[in-house]
């Protein structure tokens, strides 16, 4: 592919940035706003909002899918014996085998839209409208369920030591032990729509809806907080360095690790979508009905690739550094013409932490 630079007084072609590698057209044109998850052997899984849990081989073939009881607004994760999990509005949580056949499911009180996180003992966690948040064993069986004040929508994150960290909408954020009881829990203005990325040093940083940005140590001490402003429901990223990259309101914002702004940069549109930073020291952001783009970490807008569809979900990275997204009804495989990278080493370098979604901290 080819386009266009304007070189003094003539239009010079030059080589484009991007290469759509491949596209998948989801039947019945119903969008999806759940991020692609990939697997070891690098199948791509996508649940859409006609209730589809769509499984592609690398080269964009549909190897199967499945079907749920209503839409999936859960992201999959993928387990380490290639089990996918994800939650569905038909009120149930969700196992199925990497050859598409339902291994299991457990019924909750309402919509399950919170992205399971996976612990290294296989343990599922998962927050659910009905204002409980769970844990289930890897064969479906409960493990405890912890009540909050209102519902969750917030995916999870699992640090080091096994502790799981949500946010709520009754605005608080909780840390909670793996057996099922709090270690502490921090009051925000708003509610909290945003998953929560941790640091390397044990930061947790997640937004809230009140317009700020947080910083809690691993003990619920408030760190730092930085006023963004805007409705923020955007997860962070983490590069090696440990500077965080998320979206707020109308702006792309850069933060170091101590809460000041790197960079800001104004966008057209709205967007709750979260960043991808990968290993050539690049991020990557999705906007809504307008492109995929390109920026160095220190914010230099390297390049976009249009796609004019409903862009509301994540963009995820494979190890051979090529970029998924959705775009409504469609989804893209995307290659960089040059320099690509896989996701940076960093503990959290994008949306639910790696490719397979597994909500665990990087080590």
């Amino acid at each position: 592919m080819t386009g266009w630079l304007l070189a003094g007084s003539a239009l010079a072609q030059v080589p484009e940035a991007v290469t759509n590698l491949w596209q998948f057209h989801i039947p019945g044109n119903f969008d999806s706003e759940a991020s692609p998850a990939l697997a070891p052997d690098g199948t791509v899984y996508l649940g859409t909002f006609q209730g589809w849990l769509f499984a592609f081989t690398p080269d964009g073939k549909l190897k199967w899918k499945f079907k749920a009881g209503r839409q999936i607004n859960s992201s999959p994760a993928v387990g380490a014996d290639g089990t996918v999990y994800f939650g569905s509005r038909d009120w149930n949580f969700y196992a199925v085998t990497a050859r598409g056949k339902l291994k299991w499911k457990f019924p909750t009180g309402a919509w399950v839209d919170s992205s399971p996180a996976i612990a290294t003992d296989g343990t599922l966690y998962f927050g659910s409208w009905d204002k409980n948040f769970y844990a289930l064993n890897s064969d479906g069986s409960l493990r405890w369920k912890f009540p909050t004040g209102a519902l969750i929508v917030a995916s999870p994150a699992i640090g080091a030591d096994g502790t799981i960290y949500f946010g709520s909408h009754d605005k608080n954020f909780y840390a909670l032990t793996p057996g099922g009881k709090i270690k502490w829990k921090f009051a925000t203005g708003q509610e909290i729509e945003a998953s929560p990325a941790l640091g390397a040093d044990g930061t947790v940083y997640f937004a809230s809806t009140d317009g700020n940005f947080y910083a809690l140590d691993r003990n619920g001490t408030e760190r730092w907080r930085q006023h963004t402003g805007g409705f923020t429901a955007s997860s962070p990223a983490l590069d090696a360095d440990g500077n965080l990259y998320f979206s707020a309101g109308k702006n792309h914002i850069s933060l170091n690790r101590d809460g000041k702004i790197r960079w800001q940069r104004q966008i057209e549109v709205m967007t709750d979508t979260s960043p991808a930073v990968a290993a050539n020291g690049e991020v990557y952001y999705s906007l809504p009905w307008l492109r995929i783009s390109g920026y160095r970490t220190d914010g230099q807008y390297l390049w976009e690739h249009n796609i004019c569809n409903n862009l509301t979900s994540s963009p995820n990275i494979g190890t051979n550094g090529v970029l998924y997204a959705c775009g409504g009804f469609q989804f893209f495989a995307l290659q960089l013409a040059t320099n690509s990278a896989p996701p940076a080493k960093s503990s959290w370098p994008l949306w639910r932490a790696n490719p397979q979604h597994t909500g665990r901290v990087q080590k």
